[in-house]
């Protein structure tokens, strides 16, 4: 009985944390389908009185919602398969060859987490400025399609990997690149989906880089496009909680849809605490 009472209050404690977390998205929800005179009102309003769904049609007229959308997948999509590519090939390199000052070059390419974007943002905007990228797609996706972390857990996943497979490969004749294409990435299929889940997703929501980079309307993503919505004495709050919503519901259906990769992944990859 005392089992059963522990399970049921933890279940609760659980259930009320949850609500917790859920109450600013519900509000960002309520807000979208409210008149502008109901969103500050006391006591606050949960369901409106009149449901506007026009809120969402504004959203994407007022401003070219469309092609921030558009730039969004664009960008994220290519940032996340340029990191895959590049970030596995790196791991291959620290995991599976041997040659001189391996610890060495990747024991420094992972301090290179320890230095705060702050840091190289100046920087990287110059090379980008003198490259002539700016306000570019290249802008946008070349200076991040490179991770640490990524090469990191490819490289605790493919240690995990029997290298007997690689030897195998050996004998019957293939290469390095085709012990890396046929052999490795297939049995890493959970850390790619994984990685490639998280990548897209922080690409997706990148703001301060995106803002930095572009200039014209037509080059922003969502993140720097939800600004839009913002003048310089008010906020379209009741628009700008629309676009929001639509901002979020590829972050939504990835997450419902890709549970089992990401905990597979990240528990495949070192990071599960083991």
């Amino acid at each position: 009985m005392n089992i059963k009472i522990r399970k049921g209050f933890l279940h609760l404690v659980l259930m009320v944390v949850g609500f917790i977390m859920l109450m600013p998205f519900l509000w960002m929800l309520s807000t979208s389908l409210k008149n502008p005179k109901e969103i500050f009102t006391y006591p606050p309003i949960w369901i409106p009185s009149e449901i506007r769904w026009e809120n969402y049609l504004d959203a994407l007229t007022v401003v070219p919602f469309g092609r921030y959308y558009f730039n969004s997948i664009v960008v994220a999509l290519s940032v996340t398969f340029i990191v895959l590519i590049t970030s596995s090939l790196a791991a291959f390199a620290f995991a599976r060859l041997k040659f001189r000052g391996r610890e060495i070059i990747f024991f420094t390419y992972l301090a290179t987490l320890m230095i705060p974007f702050p840091v190289l943002l100046i920087p990287n905007f110059l090379i980008v400025r003198e490259f002539g990228w700016y306000d570019t797609y290249a802008a946008l996706i070349l200076p991040p399609a490179f991770s640490a972390v990524a090469t990191f857990l490819y490289r605790q996943a493919f240690r995990g990997i029997p290298t007997v497979l690689d030897d195998a490969a050996r004998i019957d004749g293939a290469s390095s690149w085709q012990i890396w294409w046929k052999v490795i990435m297939p049995n890493a299929g959970p850390v790619t989906a994984a990685l490639g889940i998280f990548t897209f997703l922080g690409n997706w929501n990148e703001f301060l880089w995106p803002l930095v980079v572009t200039n014209r309307a037509e080059m922003r993503t969502i993140p720097v496009g939800l600004s839009s919505f913002q003048g310089q004495y008010s906020v379209q709050w009741e628009l700008l909680m629309s676009a929001a919503v639509i901002a979020l519901l590829p972050i939504v259906i990835i997450y419902l849809f890709a549970q089992k990769w990401i905990i597979s992944g990240v528990t495949i990859s070192g990071m599960g605490g083991r």
